[in-house]
């Protein structure tokens, strides 16, 4: 189970009690309390917290402030933080998203949801588009092996057009759809080895060049089904 640390910071000792018990109701929470904006920022450049759970009026630095110097600093300032207030108005909440902050959980809470709050900004929403390059990953592995049987062929010397239309049919495929799902090197040696073949198949190139495109896309494909298309994903959210 992976630990989510998550930092309160409230000027009132009974509302950091009840913060932290209703939060230890969910055992994946691990929770700290600070009294202050002054102590948040050093805690949360040592603890490092997942969340900040924050609240928005506090004497000396308020809450607003604390996540103003919360972002000035290289080990703070991608943290989420979630104001905790009174004030949940909607100008005000979207005061606050406008400030940096992720959400609202609006006061007075009720203790015993408070867990499924906080979890609903932990846990996004679930992204369709997962969903499609899962599908799209399991394609490539069929048509990797696929391919490594027509690249069998082609050290065979079985350079027929069978083969090589086979070959250029996924590659067409490939070419067209990687990008979409975000696995640009994939379109782009499929896109080669689609032209590769097409050269060969109109006795205009040496096949040579159709081998090395396909060594190469077979690489790419290699890589992204290994690594279950993390880099993908990850240039998809920036």
């Amino acid at each position: 189970m992976t630990t989510i640390r998550i930092l309160h910071v409230d000027d009132e000792p009974d509302i950091r009690e009840v913060v932290e018990l209703s939060l230890g109701l969910d055992p994946v929470f691990a929770i700290r309390g600070c009294g202050s904006g002054m102590e948040a920022l050093a805690v949360a450049a040592d603890w490092q917290p997942h969340f900040i759970l924050l609240d928005v009026m506090m004497p000396e630095m308020d809450g607003p402030a604390t996540l103003v110097k919360l972002r000035e600093s290289p080990m703070t300032a991608s943290i989420p933080v979630i104001f905790m207030t009174a004030r949940a108005q909607a100008r005000e909440v979207d005061r606050f998203r406008s400030l940096g902050a992720v959400g609202v959980i609006p006061k007075p809470f009720d203790s015993m949801t408070l867990a499924a709050s906080v979890r609903s900004y932990v846990q996004p929403a679930h992204d369709p588009m997962d969903d499609l390059r899962a599908g799209f990953l399991l394609r490539v592995k069929r048509d990797a092996a696929a391919l490594s049987q027509d690249r069998m062929a082609l050290k065979d010397g079985n350079r027929l057009p069978d083969t090589l239309g086979r070959i250029k049919r996924i590659a067409h495929g490939l070419s067209g759809a990687g990008g979409i799902y975000g696995f640009g090197e994939i379109s782009d040696a499929a896109a080669t080895l689609e032209d590769a073949a097409i050269a060969e198949l109109a006795d205009s190139s040496p096949g040579d060049e159709t081998d090395r495109a396909l060594d190469s896309l077979l690489f790419h494909a290699g890589n992204c089904t290994n690594s279950g298309g993390n880099m993908a994903r990850s240039r998809h959210q920036a």
